[in-house]
C-alpha cells in the first residue's frame, strides 16, 4: 500500500473516533521470528532452498463502529522476507555403438524469497458480552513482490571412446575424455495477485483483569491455491485510560502457502514462530 494513502487512513480514522465516543481505532504491530520450510519454483522444477529463520514485522490499522448493516474495516501487512541456499547433483549415464558418457552437473542455488502481502478485510462483530468477542469477515489479500533463483552449475562429461586404435592395442582400450562446462541461470517470479479468505477471531476474558486469550485467522477458499494463515495467544492490558489503551501481545503464528501457479509460481511453504506485539486502542 503507497504510504500516503496508509497515513490518510490512520489520521482519517483518528479523527473519526475523536469525534464519535462509540467508534474505536486500533493501531498495532508484531515482531515476528518465523522458521521456514517447504519448496518452491516451477511447475515441475519445485526445491527446498532450505530457507533461513528470519525476523518478520506485521502491523495493522482497524475500525469498528456502531452501525449494525455496516462491516468493521481491518487493513493490515505482513512482510515474508528470506534468503536460501542449496546443493542440487544430478548423474546420468548413456551408450552409444561407440562410446560409454557419464555426465555429472553440481549445482548451486541461491533463492530470495521476498513477499509481501496486503488484507483488506470487512467483518461483523457477532457476539461481544464482555467476556467474548466473535468477528466474522472477508478478506482480499493483495500479494506483492518478488520470488527469485538463481543457480550456478558445473557439469562434467567424461566420454570413454571404444573405437579401437589398431592392432598395436586391444579392443579393450579406450580413451577418457573429460570435459568441465561452468553455466549460471536465473529466474525471477512477481507475485501479484489478489486471494480472497474467510476472516475469523475471538477473544476470551480470563477471571485475571486485563488478560485475555484469543484467537484470529484467514482462510483461502478457492481452487487455485491452498492458504491459511492463523495466530493464537494471550493480550494483556498495560495501560487504560479514557484516551488509549494499550496492551501487550505475545503468541504463535503459522502461514502456509501452497500456491498453483501464482504467475507460473507453485510453493509449498511454511513459516511459524512466536511473535510478540503491540496494540493501541483510541
Amino acid at each position: 500500500m503507497n504510504k500516503k494513502v496508509f497515513t490518510a487512513i490512520i489520521t482519517t480514522c483518528f479523527f473519526a473516533s475523536a469525534h464519535a465516543d462509540s467508534v474505536g481505532l486500533y493501531i498495532g504491530g508484531q515482531l515476528w521470528q518465523s522458521n521456514s520450510s517447504g519448496k518452491f519454483g516451477e511447475q515441475n522444477s519445485q526445491t527446498d532452498n532450505k530457507l533461513k529463520n528470519e525476523q518478520q514485522f506485521h502491523y495493522f490499522v482497524a475500525v469498528e463502529h456502531p452501525f449494525p448493516v455496516l462491516p468493521n474495516i481491518r487493513i493490515a501487512k505482513t512482510a515474508l522476507d528470506s534468503q536460501g541456499n542449496s546443493q542440487l547433483t544430478q548423474e546420468y549415464s548413456a551408450d552409444t555403438d561407440t562410446a560409454h558418457v557419464d555426465v555429472h552437473v553440481d549445482s548451486a542455488i541461491k533463492a530470495s524469497f521476498k513477499v509481501n502481502y496486503i488484507d483488506y478485510t470487512l467483518y461483523y462483530q457477532l457476539l461481544d458480552n464482555g467476556l467474548m468477542s466473535l468477528d466474522l469477515g472477508l478478506t482480499a489479500r493483495d500479494f506483492g513482490g518478488y520470488v527469485a533463483n538463481s543457480a550456478t552449475s558445473t557439469t562434467v562429461t567424461t566420454t570413454r571412446d571404444f573405437t579401437w586404435d589398431g592392432p598395436e592395442h586391444d579392443d579393450h582400450d579406450y580413451h577418457n575424455i573429460v570435459e568441465t562446462v561452468d553455466s549460471s541461470s536465473s529466474k525471477k517470479f512477481k507475485t501479484k495477485d489478489i486471494e480472497p479468505m474467510i476472516y475469523l477471531a475471538s477473544e476470551v476474558q480470563f477471571p485475571m483483569p486485563g488478560l485475555s486469550l484469543f484467537i484470529q485467522g484467514d482462510l483461502s477458499f478457492t481452487g487455485d491455491h491452498s492458504i491459511y494463515d492463523y495466530q493464537a495467544g494471550f493480550n494483556y492490558d498495560l495501560v487504560i485510560s479514557k484516551a488509549v489503551d494499550v496492551s501487550l501481545s505475545i503468541g504463535y503464528r503459522n502461514v502456509n502457502l501452497e500456491l498453483e501457479d501464482l504467475n507460473n509460481l507453485y510453493s509449498d511453504l511454511e513459516f511459524k514462530g512466536a511473535f510478540v506485539g503491540v496494540v493501541t486502542h483510541f
